[in-house]
């Protein structure tokens, strides 16, 4: 008997689950399709294909549904952005690769989506664009701390981590994502020679005095 009433539980635990996830993926689509604000809960709990009850027994708010999508989001970035990049190699590999997860992730349709909402969104609920600049700054940040450990090392020469950070970040925003955001169409390069060429700029600029000395001595 008590096995029978711990397997409904299981059970009922997954229904809660898959409840959970149906409406997080409606809200999903509902969403980025016509907005935050557009959407009701009665839509959501339709378009999920389940009673509003239940809706409601998952999420209280809409807010609350919202920040399950931020949820996911972060799981995206922490799987793009692993621990350990800033170990594989010197500074023109691992910000090679940083570069590569960032093209990456402007590929990515569901990010560019709800990207592109929280754009439209945040004029009306300021809140969105508070809570979505609290999952992305935290990558900002690490890389800001990446350059700041390499200035003290000499290898980089940035007085400004954060606006080093924000300079390179820039330069693959602009060429890949703000044209993606204003519907226009993006310059015809390739990724590699995007990278390339933007790493070889910003450690022009960056380099330190003893990277310069190990790069002189290997020339």
């Amino acid at each position: 008997m008590p096995a029978q009433k711990s397997s409904v539980s299981s059970l009922q635990t997954a229904r809660r689950g898959g409840s959970r996830e149906a409406i997080a993926d409606a809200a999903e689509r509902l969403f980025l399709a016509r907005g935050f604000g557009a959407v009701s809960m009665d839509e959501l709990a339709a378009a999920a294909g389940v009673a509003r009850r239940t809706l409601y027994n998952q999420f209280a708010t809409k807010e609350e549904i919202f920040r399950e999508m931020l949820l996911r989001v972060s799981r995206q970035l922490e799987h793009a952005f692993p621990p350990g990049i800033e170990t594989q190699g010197d500074v023109d590999d691992v910000l090679r690769i940083i570069a590569r997860i960032i093209l990456d992730l402007h590929k990515n349709p569901e990010y560019l989506g709800f990207l592109r909402m929280v754009v439209a969104d945040s004029r009306q609920f300021p809140w969105i664009a508070k809570e979505f600049a609290a999952i992305m700054d935290p990558q900002t940040e690490r890389l800001t701390r990446y350059l700041a450990h390499l200035t003290d090392l000499g290898i980089l020469n940035c007085r400004n981590p954060t606006l080093a950070a924000h300079q390179l970040m820039g330069v693959f925003n602009e060429l890949s994502l703000w044209p993606w955001m204003m519907n226009r169409k993006s310059i015809p390069i390739p990724a590699e020679e995007v990278i390339d060429e933007t790493i070889r700029m910003f450690l022009q600029h960056y380099r330190g005095p003893k990277s310069k000395k190990r790069a002189n001595n290997g020339a």
